[in-house]
């Protein structure tokens, strides 16, 4: 039996084909991130076929030809591009990217890999980025959606752009992916890779031997200085300035410091020339080197007494440990921090340099997990598997989740003219609003209820909810007036187009919303377009009758769904109850002037009443046995319930489609909105959709 298991394992191995993975680094610092990823490709041989691109710094002497730590690692590396430029300013960076994009296209076609992973936001990654997306080949992102400073915030956005998938460390990067408009689907909240290593190997028993190993024989736990400082290309004279106090302050502050060389960015050479004009080098306090192995890194870092300068590594990996440190100047402006960082933004003498040194050093602070919980590759490894080589490879624009930014509120008026008047003036004030708050406005969305001819901005005809609201244009005179275009449409509708745009709607193809307040109404979407009908009232939900015979409807007929859910039909049964003294009961009362509501009866069922309850379950049922029609008819793949109701009725619909609907239909998935006034974000989307001509 055991043999037939392992023979039905291997077929069904050998029948999915290995995902083949191309892993680029170009330095020291994203080689950290990277390998235990490419570790754990290489534990899985059944799985992935690893191929390995060095490039950039790795392959320069005066960097520390770090690629040989990758053959340490027993890596096969598959090619060796000299990309640098040498000239370490801005013009030598341009060409290093312009250098890579001729070499790269002749290894990425030899190769061609199902992935490329690009680390970062480094000049280099760029260049891969730029030339893997040209060539078609999808690319999954790691550490995108974060905010730093400098030069680099604006190449890893690029990459983001580029990029096909993302891996990022942190639920705010995540957030910042989003908005700007990656598929959430295709974004994994995974942790920093390199913590998977960091949070164990710091442990280790020999940490005193690399300590005496690097620093020399007398220097104790906390009792030395970890300093790495790069320049800050877009004010390079600056960050020279920063790193010339930086090291003013270290030697008078007399203590042992091991003081790596900077990266490769433009403004590298000036500050490698300060280090030696100070004598840095031959300095009794200092041990300047190019590069330390990653391993040992951690164990300098993790037992330093601090560490300085504005490496990310001081804001990102030495919070797991709880180092002090001091980050200086901007090159790390945005990015999340524990408490462990001292920012010293404003670095312009060596005494407040000094002051942080003496506020810092020796201290300890409790270990910060932002960036990782050690569980990071795992997950990457996973995603990848996930990865479905056979859909489009055009990446998709997801409009980010609707936010309002501000709401007006108004009692509504009882004529025609009043209420005209009351929105123009409203919108008025929002126009003046949107100068202040740097918006610009594209349109004007209206949100109403009634039947609504969408084509012309007319509202058809309405229910005695609303007065003076029959045949009336509303697109005309708000159009005269602000002289903006007007897009008119149905609440429920509306908030069809919410959830399609903002919402659980996303991405699927059909699916009905409804609407649960003072009225029933809704939206359905067929194809990705919403459904108006012949006659503008094919999404009239709340008017589908439930009962031959049941209760008089505000539309004038009998048994609709509103009839009997709707927050009005609640109410008029919670007056009932109380006019017959069966309403309240032990625990509840009723407030001078306060008039009985849905709220009193809800609240009396929750407390035991069983006329409440008897009320609010025929209202669920007469709620559930509609939506069975609406699935019956239209079969969408979801039903996305919102409203004041709509968490009320969410559990009593889905027992009632369990209990009375086909059972094809039984599984259809019942959501409650997570949006905020889904009806107006419907009339926003319809002017970002309109007024733009686009549809996301």
């Amino acid at each position: 039996m055991q043999r037939a298991r392992e023979q039905l394992e291997k077929m069904e191995n050998n029948g999915k084909r290995k995902l083949k993975v191309c892993v680029a680094t170009c330095n020291r610092a994203d080689y950290s991130k990277l390998a235990p990823i490419m570790f754990g490709m290489k534990a899985n041989p059944d799985v992935f076929e690893l191929e390995v691109v060095v490039l950039g710094s790795h392959l320069i002497d005066d960097y520390g030809n770090t690629f040989r730590m990758i053959e340490q690692d027993e890596f096969d590396i598959g090619s060796k591009l000299h990309t640098i430029v040498r000239g370490e300013d801005e013009a030598a960076m341009v060409e290093s990217v312009g250098l890579a994009l001729v070499k790269l296209p002749d290894v990425l076609q030899r190769l061609s890999p199902d992935v490329l992973i690009v680390h970062g936001d480094r000049f280099d990654a760029l260049a891969l980025a730029t030339a893997a997306a040209l060539m078609n080949i999808r690319i999954l992102h790691l550490e995108g959606g974060e905010v730093s400073g400098t030069i680099d915030d604006s190449i890893r956005h690029a990459i983001s752009k580029l990029a096909h998938y993302h891996a990022c460390c942190t639920r705010s990067a995540e957030r910042h992916l989003i908005a700007m408009c990656e598929d959430h689907s295709r974004i994994l909240l995974a942790g920093c890779p390199s913590y998977d290593k960091l949070l164990s190997a710091h442990q280790r028993d020999d940490y005193a031997d690399i300590i005496k190993a690097w620093l020399g024989d007398c220097v104790k736990e906390q009792d030395y200085i970890v300093a790495l400082q790069h320049p800050v290309t877009t004010d390079i004279r600056n960050s020279i300035k920063i790193y010339e106090l930086m090291l003013d302050a270290l030697i008078s502050f007399n203590k042992r410091t091991l003081i790596l060389f900077p990266n490769i960015d433009a403004g590298s050479k000036e500050m490698v020339r300060v280090m030696r004009k100070k004598g840095i080098e031959q300095h009794p306090n200092f041990r300047a080197v190019k590069h330390v192995p990653f391993e040992q890194f951690i164990q300098l870092v993790a037992h330093a007494g601090c560490m300085i300068g504005n490496s990310s590594c001081g804001v990102r990996e030495a919070g797991a440990f709880g180092t002090p440190v001091i980050n200086l100047g901007t090159r790390q402006t945005g990015r999340e921090t524990g408490e462990n960082v001292l920012h010293v933004r404003d670095a312009d003498t060596q005494n407040k340099i000094y002051h942080a040194l003496e506020l810092q050093f020796g201290k300890r602070y409790p270990c910060s997990k932002i960036y990782g919980d050690g569980n990071a590759v795992p997950r990457i490894l996973k995603f990848l598997q996930s990865i479905n080589l056979d859909e489009p490879l055009q990446k998709t624009f997801c409009f980010p989740a609707g936010k309002i930014v501000k709401k007006y509120t108004q009692s509504n008026p009882k004529t025609y003219e009043e209420r005209i008047d009351l929105i123009l003036h409203m919108c008025k004030e929002a126009l003046t609003d949107a100068v202040r708050l740097n918006c610009r406005v594209l349109g004007v969305g209206v949100s109403t209820g009634g039947r609504v001819n969408p084509k012309e901005g007319v509202v058809l005809h309405s229910t005695k909810l609303i007065q003076e609201w029959s045949s009336v244009d509303i697109r005309t005179p708000i159009s005269n007036s602000l002289h903006l275009p007007v897009w008119v449409d149905n609440d429920g509708n509306c908030a069809a187009l919410a959830e399609r745009k903002f919402g659980h709607g996303k991405g699927v193809e059909n699916f009905v919303t409804i609407i649960t307040g003072t009225g029933i109404g809704g939206g359905i979407v067929q194809h990705n377009e919403l459904i108006h009908g012949s006659t503008f009232c094919a999404a009239e939900l709340g008017h589908i009758m439930v009962s031959l015979d049941g209760p008089e409807c505000m539309c004038g007929s009998r048994g609709c769904i509103e009839a009997y859910a709707s927050g009005m039909a609640l109410q008029r049964e919670a007056k009932r109850l109380n006019d017959e003294d069966l309403l309240f009961t032990e625990g509840m009362s009723l407030k001078k002037e306060e008039q009985v509501s849905a709220i009193h009866l809800i609240n009396a069922a929750r407390l035991g009443n069983p006329k409440a309850d008897a009320v609010l379950r025929t209202a669920g049922t007469a709620l559930g046995v509609g939506i069975i029609n609406i699935l019956h008819m239209v079969n969408p793949a979801m039903v996305i319930l919102s409203g004041v109701l709509a968490s009320f009725y969410e559990s009593p619909v889905r027992q009632i489609i369990s209990q009375r609907a086909l059972t094809s239909a039984r599984d259809i998935q019942v959501l409650t909105s997570d949006l905020e006034e889904p009806a107006l974000l419907g009339a926003a989307s319809m002017v970002l959709d309109y007024a733009t001509r686009r549809t996301y």
